[in-house]
C-alpha cells in the first residue's frame, strides 16, 4: 500500500489553508465544476433522478459481486487475456512485478489510475529499476515535482502556471514560458517519446461490464488509449466493485460519471477493452492482464453499515462541492482518496483509528450527497464512523478515540436529568463566566478543553435568566 500520512489531517489542513495559489484554484475549481454538475443532472433527458436508477444498479451489481467478477473472469481469458485476483495491495504489486520481469520490461507508461496510488505501484516498480512515466498531464506534473496527487480528476490543482513553467525548465529543459499550450505541447513532446519507446502499460478501470466481457476507460486526453495500445504488454489495475451486469446498465454509470466529474455530457475518450491484440489487428497489447483488487474491500461488503460504499465511481463530484476539502485541499488526508469520499473509504481501508481525524473533519452539510453522481449517502456513513470512535467496535478494531469524552457525555447526561442540580450548575457557569475575556458583550475565549469554539469566533454569554426561570416567573404573572 502507499505511503499513509493520515495523522497530519491537522498540520496539513493548516498548511493547505495558508496556501494562497491553492485557495485560489479551489475556489475556482468548485465554482466550475461544483455549479456545472448540478446543471448537467438537470439537463439530463431523465432528469437528475436517473442518479436513483444508478444507485440501484450499483446496489444490485454489489449484491452479485463475486457473480459477476467470475462471468467477467471467464470471457477475458476466452479473449486470451489474463485475469488475477489480488487479495491485498501486496498481492497486486507482486503481480505487476512479475509481468514486467517475465517481459523484460524497463520502461512503463502509466495511464490515469487511483487504485495505483492505493496500492503503491509506481515506488515498487521503480525499486525494481524499471522507470514509470505518468501519462495524464496532471499526474505527470505532479511527477516531475515530486508529489502526490490532490484531487481525483484534477492532481495538479494545487499548482499554477508560473510553478509549471518552472517544473517544465528544470526537469524538461525547455525555454521558460507560461502559455498553457506551449506547456503542453511541451508536455506532450517528453511523453510521445515514452510511448514509443514503452515495453508495458498500465491503465485504471472506470467500469467493466461482465455481460460483453470488457472494461472501459475515459479520459479527456487520449493518454490512456496510448498507453494501452502502444506497449507489448497492458496491465490494467481494478477494484472489485467496478463492474455492472449488463451494458444498459453501463451506459447510465458511465453518462454520470462524465457528469460528476467535469460537468461533461461524455468524455473525449471512451475505451473499451477485453484482451489482448487479435490477428489482424494492427494495433494492441500483445498481453492484456486484468488485476481485480480486494484490499478491503471484501471487508467493508460484509458491513451493512458500509457496504454503499462499494457502489462509488471515484467521479470527484463530492470533492467539487464539499467546504471542507474547499478549504484545505487534497493532501491534507495523507492517502489516495481525498474530500468526502476519502474521509469514509480511507479510515475503512487504512484503520478507523488511524484515520480519525477525516471523517471528524467533514461537515455534514450534505452537498457531498446532493452531488454524488450514484446519490451515496456519505453523511450517514461519517457519522457511523463517529460512532464507532465515539463508542469502540471489535468488528472493526475501533478503540474509543477520547475516553475523557465519553465520560464528560456520560456526566452531561446525568446532569441534564438531575433538574436542581442542572440549574445550579448554570448558576456557577454564568457567575464564572464573568472571569473570562469579552468584548461588546462576547465572550472571546473560553479556557481549557473547549478553547477551540472560540479559536475562530466570539460566543454569547449565557443568558442571566434560563428559559425555565422565565417560564416559572410568567406562569406566576
Amino acid at each position: 500500500m502507499s505511503d499513509i500520512s493520515t495523522e497530519k489531517y491537522v498540520e496539513e489542513a493548516k498548511r493547505g489553508i495558508a496556501n494562497t495559489v491553492l485557495q485560489k484554484a479551489l475556489v475556482g475549481l468548485q465554482d466550475r465544476f461544483g455549479r456545472g454538475t448540478a446543471e448537467a443532472y438537470r439537463r439530463l433527458p431523465e432528469g437528475p433522478d436517473l442518479r436513483l436508477k444508478a444507485h440501484e444498479i450499483r446496489e444490485k451489481a454489489i449484491a452479485h459481486l463475486d457473480v459477476l467478477l467470475e462471468i467477467l473472469a471467464a470471457k477475458i481469458r476466452a479473449s486470451g487475456g489474463y485475469v488475477y485476483f489480488a487479495e491485498t495491495a501486496q498481492a497486486a504489486v507482486d503481480y505487476c512485478l512479475a509481468v514486467a520481469r517475465r517481459n523484460n520490461v524497463r520502461l512503463v507508461v502509466k495511464g490515469k489510475s487511483m487504485v495505483s496510488e492505493e496500492i503503491g505501484l509506481n515506488p515498487a516498480l521503480e525499486a525494481a529499476g524499471i522507470e514509470v512515466v505518468e501519462t495524464d498531464l496532471g499526474e505527470y506534473i505532479i511527477q516531475l515535482a515530486g508529489e502526490t496527487p490532490s484531487h481525483i480528476i484534477a492532481p495538479a490543482i494545487h499548482k499554477n502556471r508560473q510553478d509549471i513553467a518552472d517544473l517544465f525548465v528544470q526537469k524538461l529543459g525547455i525555454r521558460r514560458t507560461t502559455d498553457p499550450p506551449a506547456l503542453t505541447q511541451a508536455a506532450r513532446k517528453a511523453l510521445r517519446e515514452k510511448f514509443l519507446a514503452a515495453d508495458m502499460g498500465t491503465s485504471g478501470v472506470n467500469m467493466a461490464c461482465a455481460e460483453t466481457g470488457h472494461i472501459t476507460t475515459v479520459s479527456n486526453e487520449g493518454n490512456i488509449r496510448m498507453a494501452t495500445t502502444m506497449p507489448r504488454v497492458h496491465v490494467a489495475l481494478m477494484g472489485m466493485e467496478r463492474i455492472v451486469a449488463r451494458l444498459d446498465e453501463y451506459e447510465i454509470i458511465l453518462r454520470l460519471l462524465c457528469r460528476g466529474a467535469a460537468a461533461q455530457t461524455m468524455g473525449t475518450y471512451a475505451s473499451y477493452i477485453g484482451g489482448p491484440r487479435r490477428p489482424g489487428e494492427s494495433d494492441g497489447p500483445d498481453e492484456f492482464h486484468l488485476v481485480v483488487i480486494d484490499n478491503g474491500r471484501r471487508r467493508i461488503l460484509a458491513d451493512p453499515q458500509f457496504r454503499e460504499m462499494l457502489c462509488c465511481i471515484r467521479c470527484a463530484a463530492c470533492l467539487n462541492v464539499c467546504p471542507v476539502y474547499g478549504k484545505i485541499g487534497g493532501h491534507s488526508y495523507g492517502f489516495a482518496y481525498s474530500g468526502p469520499v476519502g474521509a469514509v473509504v480511507t479510515p475503512l481501508l487504512t484503520g478507523i483509528n488511524r484515520a480519525k481525524d477525516l471523517c471528524c473533519g467533514e461537515t455534514l452539510c450534505g452537498a457531498c450527497k446532493d452531488a454524488c453522481s450514484m446519490n451515496i449517502d456519505l453523511p450517514r456513513m461519517l457519522l457511523a464512523l463517529r460512532e464507532k470512535l465515539a463508542y469502540g467496535d471489535a468488528d472493526w478494531q475501533v478503540e474509543p478515540a477520547s475516553r475523557a469524552e465519553g465520560l464528560a457525555y456520560r456526566g452531561w447526561s446525568w446532569l441534564i436529568r438531575n433538574r436542581r442540580i442542572y440549574e445550579l450548575g448554570l448558576k456557577l457557569a454564568a457567575a464564572g463566566q464573568q472571569l473570562l475575556p469579552q468584548k461588546k458583550g462576547m465572550l472571546r475565549r473560553l479556557p481549557p478543553p473547549v478553547q477551540g469554539w472560540t479559536q475562530s469566533r466570539d460566543l454569547h454569554p449565557l443568558a442571566e435568566e434560563t428559559f425555565m426561570e422565565r417560564w416559572r416567573r410568567t406562569r406566576k404573572g
